[in-house]
């Protein structure tokens, strides 16, 4: 399901997961299918683990990256979970492949 709010969301990001909803910024995004795709990544991750585990580790690699990156952007950036996202969004097939729990390979990488 898609959900579109454009007031919980900081400047520069446009879409957000939070099981079992895809909450956009604007309408027209619904057509865009590379968020679209890593929106539904997420969803995947999220349905993987549970959901609660999820949004567990998801804040944990966030405070972490804080400390070592000194930048919040650079620390979300680099959570195991959006690194796949934002790696396979362009490869629309990538669901239909993806192996179970990969992003724990982006985990100690």
């Amino acid at each position: 399901m898609i959900v579109i709010s454009k007031r919980i969301f900081p400047e520069r990001f446009e879409g957000l997961t939070l099981w079992p909803v895809i909450i956009l910024k604007y309408d027209n995004l619904r057509n865009d299918e590379v968020l679209i795709n890593h929106e539904r990544i997420h969803l995947k991750q999220q349905l993987e683990l549970f959901i609660l585990p999820f949004y567990i580790i998801y804040f944990i690699e966030w405070v972490i990256g804080i400390f070592k990156y000194k930048d919040a952007h650079l620390a979300y950036r680099n959570i195991s979970f959006e690194r796949e996202a934002y790696k396979n969004e362009e490869n629309l097939k990538y669901l239909k492949t993806r192996p179970l729990f990969s992003s724990f390979k982006y985990f100690l990488a």
